[in-house]
């Protein structure tokens, strides 16, 4: 029962809000010496399974540099870009963005694009950059544009993601309807997301139109 330890030790610290990385190779170490295991045998375990599990991890290093380029102007220079084109306008960027984003998702890329990587960095600050162009001031007006930025990454995906064939929720859909009698082939059920995603992209796009008069008109 001594093997157990290591839970206690994982919740009394978290308990105590301690470092959870701290609290976790601690609970590790716990564990190893009540299992009769040295410690140098307690870490090697730890960085096997570390580098066992090194791709799990490797998304988290996009933030620290998402952080180095927004430090080193990367959102400036976002807005520098679409205040230089006289065409741009919230609506259109943002449909462009949805429409992008929509047929990566169908290709199964669900990962280049995103709210960490994409729409704080560079989609927001050049929505806000053309809503400044047609008369948006406040920043009130601004959340909304960020908002409505968010949202479109949001649409796009959903309604994006469920033409691949191979998405998680393709297969859930597949394994419900089974358990009904209804057999479909996970392709059929890709072909009949199509009409939603086009569905999808004609209601938001009208929801962006009217975003685009409403600042046309101020």
């Amino acid at each position: 029962m001594l093997v157990l330890s290591g839970i206690g030790v994982i919740v009394l610290g978290f308990v105590l809000r301690i470092n959870p990385l701290l609290v976790v190779t601690v609970a590790a170490l716990v564990t190893g010496w009540a299992a009769g295991l040295d410690a140098l045998t307690v870490v090697a375990a730890l960085g096997k399974a570390f580098n066992d599990n090194r791709y799990v991890s490797v998304i988290w290093i996009v933030l620290p540099v998402i952080g180095l380029l927004e430090r080193y102007g990367l959102q400036e220079r976002a807005r520098t870009l679409i205040s230089s084109i006289h065409a741009a306008t919230v609506g259109r960027l943002l449909l462009t963005y949805m429409i992008f984003r929509q047929l990566t998702a169908a290709a199964g890329l669900n990962a280049i694009a995103g709210h960490a990587q994409t729409v704080r960095p560079l989609l927001a600050p050049m929505a806000v950059a053309a809503a400044e162009k047609q008369g948006a001031t406040t920043d009130a007006e601004h959340q909304k544009i960020r908002a409505m930025a968010a949202a479109t990454d949001n649409i796009g995906l959903f309604f994006g993601e469920d033409i691949f064939l191979a998405v998680a929720s393709i297969l859930l859909i597949k394994g419900f309807l089974e358990n009904y009698g209804i057999l479909l082939s996970p392709l059929a059920l890709s072909v009949w997301a199509i009409p939603t995603a086009i569905a999808a992209t004609l209601i938001h796009g009208f929801r962006l139109w009217r975003l685009d008069k409403r600042l046309a008109a101020r």
